[in-house]
């Protein structure tokens, strides 16, 4: 756990230090935000806070790699590597359209060339968790679910990056949630705490947590879509690599809990509820208006809850305590299977519903 500290440490600081001159690089090359009118700032924001996330990403896992507990695990190293790379196309491309803004099609295919990357180095979907047993994937079925998978996470988070720290933190708790997971289910089973799993989700909340002094409300810079499509593929990539480095028989045993054989399939789902919601809706809404799924309006969730009488700061605080309550709930429900648990959870989202609907109640107060 100590290694994974520091590199957690090591994420945040460098990509704490390094924004500011991601900045002023925004600055210079016109990578700025200007006020449209489906946006949210009221002045232009700089962009590449993908940059500083890249090389956080980037200086973390090569500390990793000199630790003598996370360096001794080639696979973990030949992964994470693997991850780093791709991640590093996936950022390009989204440094070029914060730049001159590509097409969806220039976008889509970025996308496609970090997923093709990372599955020809070994980091696919092998199995997937069934009621009543383990499913293996052939190679076909295996290359085509991850590469979905990615593409869905990525654009996912992507739409998300509506509001000031909003997608940084929804990322940051759903890292979170998942190297809980993880962690606890290598200590339980008494298995290799050294994963891919374990290192790109401790790394992505690194980076997270340093990036989001600069972009918490009043932001001084935007992630940009170097960020936001670097942020879903880290959460992709790091739920895929663990069926990578985990005998899948050891699930049924884990909290002497059948629901626990199904966190890794459902654990991925719960941790990008929202986004995973937010793009759904999104394509559902444009497809029924007649528009592309890409087309952009004014219609997210943070919309919504700007419309529900939230100020900037509550709503995106509101959306983090959604987010907490569906990840964290879903490995608590897992691992702690007991009415206690139950009714905890039940009490937050109870309250979370009351803090959420108590805005619009004030504003219909107020008109």
């Amino acid at each position: 756990m100590r290694e994974y500290l520091l590199v957690l440490l090591v994420a945040a600081g460098v990509t704490y230090l390094l924004s500011g001159l991601a900045r002023r690089l925004a600055f210079r090359y016109n990578a700025v935000a200007m006020v449209r009118d489906r946006d949210v700032h009221t002045k232009p924001v700089p962009y590449f806070g993908g940059i500083s996330m890249w090389f956080g990403l980037a200086a973390a896992m090569l500390v990793a790699a000199q630790l003598p507990w996370l360096g001794s695990f080639p696979l973990v190293t030949h992964d994470a590597a693997a991850v780093l790379f791709a991640g590093g196309l996936i950022c390009a491309v989204g440094v070029m359209d914060d730049m001159v803004e590509l097409n969806a099609l220039a976008k889509i295919a970025g996308q496609l060339l970090a997923a093709g990357v990372v599955v020809l180095n070994g980091v696919k979907v092998y199995w997937i968790p069934l009621p009543d047993r383990i499913f293996s994937l052939d190679d076909g079925t295996s290359i085509a679910l991850t590469v979905v998978f990615i593409f869905v996470a990525v654009n996912a988070i992507n739409l998300i990056d509506g509001l000031d720290g909003l997608a940084a933190g929804v990322v940051a708790i759903g890292a979170g949630a998942f190297f809980t997971y993880a962690y606890l289910l290598a200590w339980d089973q008494e298995l290799v705490r050294a994963t891919t799993s374990s290192l790109i989700t401790v790394t992505t909340l690194g980076v997270c947590l340093g990036f989001l002094p600069y972009n918490v409300h009043r932001a001084r810079m935007f992630m940009g879509d170097s960020g936001a499509m670097l942020l879903g593929f880290l959460l992709a990539t790091s739920t895929i690599s663990l069926t990578g480095q985990l005998d899948p028989s050891q699930l049924s045993n884990f909290g002497a809990n059948a629901f626990a054989a199904y966190l890794p399939l459902l654990l991925p789902l719960a941790v990008m509820a929202l986004p995973f919601l937010d793009l759904v809706l999104a394509y559902v809404r444009r497809t029924l208006a007649g528009k592309l799924w890409y087309q952009a309006d004014k219609q997210h969730l943070h919309h919504r809850m700007l419309s529900l009488g939230h100020s900037h700061g509550r709503a995106v605080a509101l959306l983090w305590l959604w987010s907490a309550l569906v990840a964290f709930g879903v490995v608590l429900v897992g691992l702690l299977p007991n009415p206690i648990t139950v009714a905890v959870l039940l009490c937050g989202v109870l309250l979370a519903a009351l803090l959420t609907w108590g805005g619009r109640a004030r504003r219909t107060a107020d008109g």
